[in-house]
């Protein structure tokens, strides 16, 4: 009942767009495990009970390759960064809730999703985030659709920070950012690692072949 909840009301991104410059190929191709990262976090949101979508400008070879995963939304804002991705989303989603992952945190549990997810629903709150040590992640993140008048404006202006939006744009809308700490999910029980690794790995990123490798040994 409660999976059937979550696909009716959310839509579910993987961020996937960018150069990939300092990884030297596309990343969301690049192999976690011996399975893409594309793959990796679409499987994520599998966990949750929601399929997702691929948002994010991608070359042409790189289009062709992520099409074989799942449906891709174009930028409408290009070369904007995360920001331009979750615009794209958002105007095509029909979704009241929806859950955005960069497709470089193959650590991330999918508990840690459903958690955001359902404190979003249960709270309201138009942007649901964590924080890690007492700062606030930028991702992952859930969104209420009626925060896109916003994000488009911010875009429109030149302004693609996701970090400064999440805080900005609830007060916007007459509410405030909730952003619950990780650690206190953690600690409770309500999300954990397979692997048993603290929260502060799950938010290790792939840039580089170099952090890849570390988080292929991580996730071993």
């Amino acid at each position: 009942m409660q999976q059937q909840c979550l696909k009716e009301s959310a839509a579910g991104f993987v961020l996937a767009g960018g150069r990939s410059s300092r990884m030297g190929s596309d990343k969301a191709l690049a192999l976690f495990g011996g399975v893409p990262l594309i793959q990796v976090a679409l499987q994520t949101f599998d966990a949750v009970g929601i399929s997702a979508h691929i948002a994010g400008s991608r070359s042409d070879f790189s289009s062709f390759a992520l099409s074989l995963f799942a449906a891709q939304i174009p930028d409408t804002f290009a070369e904007t960064g995360p920001l331009g991705g979750i615009h794209a989303a958002l105007s095509v989603s029909d979704a009241e809730w929806n859950l955005f992952l960069p497709v470089d945190l193959p650590l991330m549990p999918s508990s840690l999703l459903a958690c955001l997810l359902q404190r979003a629903i249960l709270t309201g709150a138009p942007v649901t985030a964590v924080r890690l040590n007492g700062r606030i992640e930028p991702f992952p993140v859930v969104l209420h659709r009626a925060v896109l008048p916003s994000i488009t404006q911010r875009l429109q202006e030149g302004n693609s920070a996701c970090h400064a939006a999440w805080q900005s744009i609830p007060l916007e809308l007459g509410s405030s950012l909730d952003a619950v700490p990780v650690e206190y999910l953690h600690q409770c029980g309500h999300c954990s690692n397979p692997r048993g690794l603290p929260p502060a790995l799950w938010f290790q990123s792939a840039n580089t072949p170099a952090e890849l490798l570390l988080l292929n040994r991580l996730g071993a």
